[in-house]
């Protein structure tokens, strides 16, 4: 049985509705799939940016951190150096007053014409020299030559040696030095220093270690004495 026009265009209409729909739910459906992946994108490119600006700031705090220990490394390596450099000064200080005072030594003669008998002594033992020469302060000549002899003999009984001793009187012993005595061989090659400055120093290095730790304590850092 043929359709009639009416018939005809009736189903076309109904297959174009249809149509119609189809396209339409597609079309939502392809919008939401869409807007679902967008959120999806949206939300990993969020906490993208988000990790990386918190690796940005804990990169950051720790550079802060970093530069907050460097600094007070630095600064207690500084007050360090000040403790350091006040208590040298001071050590100083106290070795520069004992070498004032190396002038009172040598005005109670009896007291000084001993010390220059062990000076001596101790000299020619260093030099077991068959000739030494003395040089002293000008002041001293006549002590030296009192003690000369005495020093001779605690030398003679301790090494069985004798030795011609002489005292320089052309080249005294300089300003600069408040007494004591230094011997030579005649040739010179061989020298002993045994002036007051030069004991002094000597004490005073062998010394040290008591003296800072009787100054300033013990050092829990240091495993030997210096």
């Amino acid at each position: 049985m043929a359709l009639s026009d009416a018939d005809v265009q009736k189903q076309i209409k109904h297959m174009m509705a249809f149509i119609d729909q189809e396209a339409r739910e597609k079309a939502e459906e392809i919008e939401a799939k869409a807007e679902e992946e967008f959120q999806i994108e949206k939300g990993r490119l969020v906490q993208q940016q988000r990790l990386k600006i918190m690796e940005h700031y804990e990169k950051k705090e720790k550079n802060l951190d970093l530069q907050k220990k460097i600094q007070q490394s630095n600064m207690m390596n500084q007050a360090r150096l000040k403790v350091l450099k006040c208590r040298e000064d001071h050590v100083q200080g106290l070795l520069e007053e004992a070498r004032q005072r190396l002038g009172e030594v040598v005005k109670d003669r009896a007291r000084y014409g001993q010390m220059l008998k062990g000076l001596i002594a101790q000299g020619l033992y260093q030099m077991l020299e068959p000739k030494v020469i003395i040089r002293c302060k000008e002041r001293d000549v006549s002590l030296v030559q009192e003690n000369i002899n005495n020093a001779l003999a605690d030398y003679k009984a301790a090494t069985n040696k004798t030795c011609d001793v002489s005292i320089d009187t052309q080249h005294y012993l300089g300003p600069e030095v408040t007494g004591g005595i230094e011997l030579s061989a005649p040739n010179g090659k061989i020298k002993i220093t045994n002036t007051l400055e030069s004991r002094l120093d000597l004490i005073s290095r062998q010394m040290m270690p008591f003296i800072r730790e009787t100054l300033f304590g013990s050092n829990p850092n240091r495993k030997f004495d210096e």
